[in-house]
């Protein structure tokens, strides 16, 4: 479904302080899979995980998702793919302070044009789901740490995306809330989503969610081991 060839990521290119991010990257990421990105902290991971998510372009090689290269796209068209196929969980949730959870849940279904009270109806519907019904009307600065991230995988769900893309999301969770979050996941995988998470967190990349696990190192893919 997503395939990289020969990918490379340069930071600050052609400058002193250059720096390779991710150095020729190939990589197939497989359409219903849970594919997690580990390695230790300035492995590439998370660089490879935007440029999977279409938030950032590779320095050179091409990235194409079900056979049509986006890699090369102008700016408006890919903001079209990736509103339509990725939803994104950030590790600090980036919900915006002083909206409603149910405000920042409706937030990217706006630029898609649909009727209001539908943007609305869908968002709440999200919410119920994750059980956080009952919350729509708070503000998000009074959540707690696990209601903050069922917020934020309902708004990552509002554009019914085909992809979950998720940037070390049990950073700050402690360990029954990882759990229930890999559980959402399980859940979300069972609907036929493709799953890629970045993390360093042995509960997400060793729970049998996962279908297969890509190791990093110095920019470089060095392990890409399907689970059992």
């Amino acid at each position: 479904m997503i395939e990289l060839r020969d990918v490379t990521k340069l930071y600050n290119a052609g400058q002193p302080n250059e720096f390779p991010a991710l150095r020729g990257v190939t990589l197939a990421l497989e359409r219903r899979m849970a594919t997690a990105f580990t390695g230790p902290s300035g492995s590439g991971k998370t660089t490879l995980l935007s440029l999977v998510g279409c938030m950032a372009r590779p320095t050179s090689g091409r990235i194409s998702i079900d056979g049509d290269v986006i890699s090369s796209l102008p700016e408006r068209f890919l903001t079209v793919v990736r509103r339509r196929t990725f939803g994104f969980i950030f590790q600090q949730f980036n919900l915006i302070r002083g909206l409603t959870a149910l405000e920042n849940v409706m937030l990217p279904a706006y630029p898609t044009g649909a009727p209001l009270r539908r943007i609305r109806e869908e968002a709440l519907q999200r919410l119920e789901r994750l059980g956080l019904r009952p919350k729509a009307s708070v503000k998000v600065q009074w959540l707690s740490g696990g209601e903050a991230q069922r917020v934020a995988i309902a708004r990552a769900l509002i554009n019914n995306p085909s992809v979950v893309v998720a940037d070390e999301p049990t950073a700050h969770l402690d360990t029954a809330l990882s759990r229930d979050f890999m559980e959402i996941m399980r859940a979300l995988r069972g609907e036929g989503r493709t799953l890629v998470i970045a993390s360093h967190d042995p509960l997400v990349y060793e729970s049998d969610v996962i279908d297969r696990v890509v190791g990093m190192r110095d920019g470089r893919v060095v392990d890409g081991r399907e689970m059992q």
